[in-house]
């Protein structure tokens, strides 16, 4: 269990603006991985080990990627108890991503909403953090690495951002995610559409098992999705991922709705909403995945775990694994064990 129990850290942390307690915390983290002073937050890893593409992953419960964008923390994210870690989103190039404010807490309702914007270092400066961890992957852990495409780049040229994320991250990847679904990069979503889509993925399919070929070592690919899809393009989507080889899909990214925040402090802010608020729409969206696609094909729930039930509510949706990330704001790194100890099969 944490040395500090995050009730008494939580007030002060929530006394800062959103993204300085983030930027704190993750600093935090980075200098202090690694050393004993990691006590201060680390917590018992359940085992409960699964396969699930291919890979071997000790429990059922990840961190969603977004928390750490810059792959600094993977170790010290880690020690929490996960059995994988999602990091980034990484574009080829660095960006500054909007401008402030653009994280807000609404914690009546125990949500976030941001307009981060793939705000990252780039490609380089991530890839040299993932190298420089260890003790994570070291224990079993699975680690994966998340891409999107700039700001900047036109989003017809999309693709071509996309190959370059994925042959920069392929030699460090356990799994590889497609970010599609963040609706703080303009005309983003768009890719989520039928022949978009099937274009997108044909080109990163090809190039993957490319490098699959050339390397000799399976690197999984997973597709983000929205949680604001119709049944039909939840449809449409499943048969592309089938038609294109893709290993799995992770539902869901932050929604643009905002009926379950009404009359809230910053509910109208422009960006993503996470948390509570999204838990029935991402669940939505996985039991429309599970039932489009072919038996034991693979899907990350992720949207609005709080709790332990939350996360089994996932399972029986239809996801394999479960990942967190708003949940773990609000409270702390107990969730991860309590989660992989509610989905623990004994």
């Amino acid at each position: 269990m944490p040395l500090i129990p995050y009730a008494l850290a939580r007030p002060f942390l929530f006394g800062l603006d959103a993204e300085q307690a983030h930027e704190l915390t993750l600093n935090s983290i980075a200098k202090l991985q690694n050393t004993p002073a990691q006590a201060l937050w680390c917590g018992e890893r359940i085992s409960d080990p699964v396969t699930i593409a291919g890979l071997r992953f000790p429990n059922r419960i990840g961190l969603a990627a977004g928390l750490d964008k810059n792959g600094r923390c993977i170790d010290g994210l880690g020690a929490m108890g996960f059995g994988f870690i999602e990091v980034g989103t990484v574009t080829p190039k660095g960006q500054p991503g909007n401008d402030k404010p653009r994280m807000f807490r609404l914690p009546e309702a125990n949500a976030l909403i941001n307009r981060l914007g793939f705000n990252n270092e780039g490609l380089q400066s991530f890839v040299a953090n993932v190298q420089r961890a260890h003790s994570f992957r070291k224990a079993g852990g699975i680690l994966g690495l998340n891409i999107g495409k700039n700001a900047a780049t036109p989003i017809e040229n999309a693709a071509d951002d996309y190959l370059l994320g994925l042959e920069g991250v392929f030699p460090h990847a356990d799994y590889i995610t497609v970010n599609i679904s963040s609706p703080n990069t303009k005309n983003l979503r768009a890719l989520q559409s039928d022949e978009a889509l099937d274009a997108l993925l044909s080109r990163l399919q090809e190039r993957k098992l490319r490098l699959e070929s050339q390397s000799g070592r399976k690197v999984p690919m997973f597709v983000k999705i929205a949680p604001d899809l119709e049944e039909d393009q939840v449809a449409v989507i499943a048969q592309t991922l089938k038609a294109n080889g893709i290993d799995g899909v992770i539902a869901t990214n932050t929604t643009i709705a905002r009926d379950k925040v009404q009359g809230l402090a910053h509910a109208n802010e422009a960006g993503g909403l996470s948390g509570a608020p999204v838990f029935e729409a991402s669940n939505r969206v996985i039991r429309l995945l599970r039932a489009a696609l072919p038996a034991g094909y693979p899907i990350i729930g992720v949207g609005g775990v709080l709790s332990g039930a939350d996360a089994r509510a996932k399972i029986d949706a239809g996801a394999d694994l479960v990942q967190v990330y708003t949940g773990l704001i609000y409270k702390g790194p107990g969730l991860v064990t309590d989660c992989a100890k509610a989905l623990a099969r004994r």
